[in-house]
């Protein structure tokens, strides 16, 4: 044995040797040399050049730009999805997302993916084959739950309203009344039609039909009022990458106790392993439990979600609130000025986070956002779902949220109104 190691201690000088001196080393015994034709794809001449991005100002439904103390938390060094100093950081997250919901609630934590996985996360701890589900539908987002509830086996009814209305107490009792759901989905800051859905009344009417009340806040969250308790909502999620100005991917949510009783009571598991709620509970520290390994987390999106939330925290919700709304009214003054109609006819269901308006007879909206990307580099956007083909939609979330960015989109407005008609002279 002891001539063995001296033989390969001897190689590895000797290679070494040659290397030195520029000498070719020969293979180990039994080294088969693979021929470079083996390889089918050639490497990607472009992922030899330096990385690209342009410098744009983000002025659509979503994502947003990211403050510099942001980037810098998502650039910080890996630290270990297991280590204590994360489990503390997720904790940290845990707290600025009850403040941020206005809850107490212990099952609260942010889904590793964006607001879509937080939707599909609702749906799928909640919602079993064969129980009756109510959507709200006046916009894109009514229609997503729909689909995720239909994949679910779940017997789907809609309440549909064009877009750019919103859902009264009343409609919503006939339908819970005739129907009897196990959940009722309904969408607080609709970004495909912006509107900003009125929620006072809603849980009490939900819970005296014996129905769990979901509500989608990705789009309205630190932007509007949401007060979750107060409100009777029994689930909630967001996203990160509209007010809370981090990069999508994380995504927060929370359960009330009702729902937490309906999703550890339910008949059957969960359909998505990565998804359930029993696991991630753990995961997150919620179930008093020892925590134990469910995924990699996304280490460094959550970084940026706690600097994120810990800037709402520092803040405050109500001059969120009231900084989103002021720079709301400011844009949609500025818009009519130019002669454009704005979507959501009443100002108090307008969505401050997102404004939508109409384009004038004559304009092409994909040449005017075209225009305005070309020329002036700020992204603004056309409708979705619903939507599409009907409004353009701006965007003010929180970092971007200023009276100076007003000032610039209008100005690029302007100069796209004047050069994008199709009859000009």
């Amino acid at each position: 044995m002891h001539r063995a190691v001296m033989g390969s201690a001897s190689r590895v000088l000797q290679a070494t040797a040659r290397a030195s001196l520029c000498l070719p080393v020969l293979p180990a015994p039994g080294y088969r040399a693979m021929s470079s034709q083996q390889l089918l794809v050639p490497p990607p001449a472009v992922l030899r050049q330096p990385l690209a991005i342009p410098d744009r100002l983000l002025l659509g439904p979503g994502p947003s730009n990211v403050p510099p103390r942001i980037l810098t938390a998502g650039g910080r060094q890996l630290i270990g999805h297991l280590h204590k100093e994360m489990f503390q950081i997720m904790d940290e997250i845990k707290l600025g997302i009850q403040y941020a919901f206005q809850t107490q609630n212990p099952l609260t934590l942010a889904i590793s993916g964006p607001g879509h996985c937080a939707m599909e996360a609702a749906l799928m701890n909640t919602v079993e084959a064969g129980e009756v589900v109510l959507i709200a539908v006046n916009g894109i987002w009514g229609e997503r739950a729909t689909d995720i509830s239909k994949r679910l086996g779940a017997v789907v009814h809609q309440l549909v309203k064009p877009p750019g209305e919103y859902f009264a107490l009343k409609e919503i009792e006939e339908v819970l009344a005739q129907h009897k759901p196990s959940l009722f989905f309904i969408t607080h800051g609709e970004s495909s039609s912006g509107v900003l859905q009125p929620l006072d009344g809603f849980g009490e009417l939900c819970h005296r039909y014996k129905c769990l009340l979901l509500v989608d806040s990705v789009a309205s969250l630190g932007g509007a009022p949401i007060l979750m308790d107060q409100q009777g909502i029994d689930i909630l999620y967001s996203g990160s990458q509209k007010v809370l100005n981090a990069p999508p991917g994380s995504a927060p949510i929370s359960f009330s106790e009702r729902a937490r009783k309906k999703i550890f009571s339910r008949r059957t598991k969960p359909p998505s392993f990565f998804l359930d709620m029993g696991w991630l509970a753990n995961y997150w520290g919620c179930d008093d439990k020892p925590r134990i390994y469910h995924h990699t987390a996304p280490i460094n999106s959550f970084f940026s979600l706690r600097e994120g939330l810990a800037i709402l925290v520092e803040l405050g919700l109500e001059n969120s609130w009231k900084h989103h709304k002021e720079n709301s009214l400011y844009l949609c003054a500025g818009l009519q000025k130019l002669g454009l109609q704005l979507f959501v006819k009443e100002q108090e269901v307008r969505l401050p986070t997102i404004t939508t308006f109409v384009l004038p007879e004559g304009y092409d909206w994909k040449e005017v956002t075209a225009f305005i990307m070309n020329k002036h580099a700020i992204e603004i956007s056309g409708g979705l779902g619903p939507s599409e083909g009907k409004v353009l939609r701006i965007g003010l979330m929180g970092y971007n949220s200023t009276k100076f960015n007003v000032d610039r989109v209008l100005h690029a407005l302007k100069d796209a109104l004047q050069h994008c008609h199709k009859n000009k002279l």
